[in-house]
């Protein structure tokens, strides 16, 4: 089943419009409040995971997408539309971020971000570089975790005293107890097999109370995935990324100690609640050189990840001011210890 969005007021195509938040029609100029749409989906049976063909109602060519496509444009008429059965049942999201940035911000922002580079070629602006702006709703897993701990340690505290002519130091041994229950809500991790994971992990964060209830129209005009992957499958992912966070609690409790060592601990994580929720990401595909250079922009923040090219010639430079501002400033020392002259 496609969904099409057409304007009450002139029939043409209308899409979501990342600055007023609602569908917007280029034609006539009219816009549609979001949240007056009814929901869709409930009444469609989960689709099969392989490649279909539709029918665009708008122009009636054939559409054929991927498994994994559940928005996408009509290569004929332009048409944005979104693929209704693969956004139900256990593949409907229960929210969504929608994009606040438009495609003419998000091209003028990239621009602004690769303008800070201070080591990329002088060139690398130069000219209509830009090969696409994709704005794509990735598909991410939001898990509410509970982790439960204890740790058993040794603690040590010194004290150094004087006592007539002897210097003593007393050690004093502590057993050290800790139990520990720690929340931690809307875990990002993403669920496509395509993008990047390192990518989508530095574009976080993303500012959670713009998640809304998911409704179909928010992905017109733009492209979208499934996720590839289960809450469950994604779960060691989820576990690794609060890691470091409980680690880091664990010792802020244990100060005050000259030394602590640790002699059990042990650390168990709980899956809550996990939703599947759709994300907003321009990619942007950028050519340099005769090479294609890909980035990412979080579609809310305008956070930009990638890695642009390096030019040989300003880091030589670079390094070479490094040398000679150390050069310099050895001079300087020895011409002000010694008295004399360069």
């Amino acid at each position: 089943m496609i969904l099409h969005y057409k304007c009450p007021g002139c029939g043409s195509d209308m899409s979501f419009d990342a600055e007023s938040g609602d569908l917007s029609c280029e034609a006539c100029g009219r816009h549609e409040n979001i949240e007056n749409y009814p929901e869709e989906l409930k009444s469609l049976r989960f689709s099969e995971d392989e490649a279909k063909e539709y029918h665009c109602e708008n122009c009636g060519a054939e559409l054929i997408t991927d498994a994994e496509t559940a928005a996408t444009h009509c290569g004929f008429c332009g048409a944005g539309v979104v693929i209704a059965d693969r956004l139900s049942g256990n593949l409907a999201p229960a929210k969504v971020i929608p994009f606040s940035i438009s495609k003419e911000q998000a091209i003028t922002a990239f621009q602004k971000w690769c303008r800070k580079g201070l080591l990329t070629p002088k060139g690398f602006l130069n000219g209509d570089r830009i090969k696409s702006m994709t704005g794509l709703y990735v598909p991410f897993w939001l898990y509410d975790l509970n982790s439960k701990v204890q740790v058993k340690a040794t603690g040590t505290r010194v004290r150094t005293y004087t006592q007539g002519d002897y210097i003593y130091t007393e050690t004093k041994y502590y057993d050290v107890f800790r139990d520990i229950n720690l929340d931690y809500v809307k875990i990002p991790v993403d669920a496509s097999e395509k993008m990047n994971d390192e990518f989508m992990d530095k574009l976080e964060p993303y500012p959670y109370d713009q998640l809304k209830d998911f409704k179909t129209p928010y992905l017109a005009g733009y492209l979208a995935e499934k996720y590839n992957y289960s809450d469950e499958e994604l779960f060691p992912r989820a576990k690794d990324k609060i890691d470091g966070y409980i680690e880091s609690y664990i010792q802020s409790t244990l100060s005050g100690y000259h030394s602590i060592r640790i002699t059990d601990q042990q650390i168990d994580i709980k899956n809550r609640k996990s939703d599947y929720v759709l994300l907003p990401v321009w990619l942007v595909s950028y050519d340099y050189n005769h090479s294609n250079y890909l980035f990412a922009m979080n579609g809310q923040t305008g956070k930009v990840v990638g890695k642009p090219p390096i030019s040989k010639g300003k880091v030589a430079s670079w390094f070479s001011g490094i040398a000679l501002g150390t050069f310099f400033a050895l001079k300087c020392v020895a011409y002000f210890m010694g008295g004399g002259f360069w």
